[in-house]
């Protein structure tokens, strides 16, 4: 699946045009990242590894170019002068490239049904993390669909006979991805962020490009213009859902956020159950059930949070 924005500073009181603009943006940019896996599938027979190697490489020069235009390299500079962020950027780079990699293998070995597990369970997690990592204190309806979803993953295990480790992967890299971000803040814009999280992994995606280069073959150039034009366009696929989700999610409240995040998944699993064929066994229905009504009751807590004017401690992504 696909790299996730951090969400910008929220305007105080934004227009009601710009509310609706923002939320159309933040709309377009989760329907774009639900819709990867076909994006992926047509890339056929690029493996995971050389894709995620020029998704990584497309993505950083097409923020250098954005960069470049905007005459806004300044702001990249600023954040290599300083420690501490500079060293946030690399931990976030680390995670997205885990995040990416196990995504891509998960689409295209035919397990986008548990990569949207993954994401679904996500939010969740990113609650956990708020609890263990930042101290936070959590009611009691969170709490309850932690649980819940608990019990959902050992229905599935139960079922399924092995634990869903891609499901289990994407959802806590993005989670602690999350958390490097929230932690960076405002501070780094998200083009910046993410060429520098580009830049920290060139060196990983030439190392894979040579390795399949010298194994299996590079794809790119040898299955034809379609292909070559579609596999190009992976540094666009990767940076203008970001670039939409970080100027919807500054115009809109958290709330909306929250529910809008829902659809990425949701386009997922349909995808994985109605255009791809995946088996959807009685388990998986049984446990993707009791992860939506986990999410419901989450839902329900940071809208009755949100009503009472009350610090929300749900997730960022």
């Amino acid at each position: 699946m696909t790299l996730r924005a951090q969400r910008g500073t929220q305007l105080s009181s934004p227009a009601p045009s710009g509310r609706t603009r923002g939320a159309l943006s933040a709309l377009a940019a989760e329907i774009l990242w639900g819709l990867l896996p076909l994006y992926f599938v047509l890339l056929a027979p690029t493996g995971p590894f050389e894709l995620v190697a020029w998704r990584i490489a497309l993505a950083f020069a097409f923020c250098a170019l954005l960069l470049t235009m905007t005459r806004t390299w300044r702001k990249v500079v600023e954040v290599l002068r300083r420690p501490r962020l500079r060293g946030l950027t690399v931990a976030a780079g680390v995670l997205i490239y885990a995040n990416w990699q196990t995504y891509v293998i998960a689409t295209l070995t035919g397990q986008v049904i548990e990569a949207s597990l993954g994401y679904f369970i996500s939010p969740l997690m990113t609650v956990l993390l708020g609890v263990i990592v930042l101290r936070e204190r959590l009611r009691v309806l969170p709490w309850i669909a932690i649980g819940i979803a608990g019990v959902a993953v050992a229905v599935i295990v139960a079922g399924y006979g092995r634990v869903p480790w891609l499901a289990l992967i994407l959802a806590a890299t993005f989670a602690l991805y999350g958390l490097v971000k929230t932690t960076i803040g405002p501070a780094v814009d998200a083009v910046s962020g993410l060429t520098l999280e580009s830049l920290w992994l060139l060196p990983v995606a030439v190392v894979q490009l040579i390795i399949v280069g010298t194994t299996s073959g590079l794809t790119l150039g040898h299955a034809g213009l379609p292909h070559a034009v579609l596999l190009l366009l992976a540094g666009a696929v990767t940076a203008v859902p970001l670039l939409l989700f970080a100027a919807g999610a500054r115009r809109v409240p958290l709330t909306v956020i929250g529910l809008l995040q829902f659809v990425t998944p949701l386009l997922q699993f349909a995808i994985g159950v109605w255009v791809l064929g995946e088996p959807m066994t009685a388990e998986r229905w049984i446990g993707f059930a009791l992860v939506w009504a986990s999410l419901v009751l989450l839902t329900l807590d940071s809208a009755l949070t949100a009503k009472k004017g009350r610090p929300d401690a749900k997730t960022h992504r």
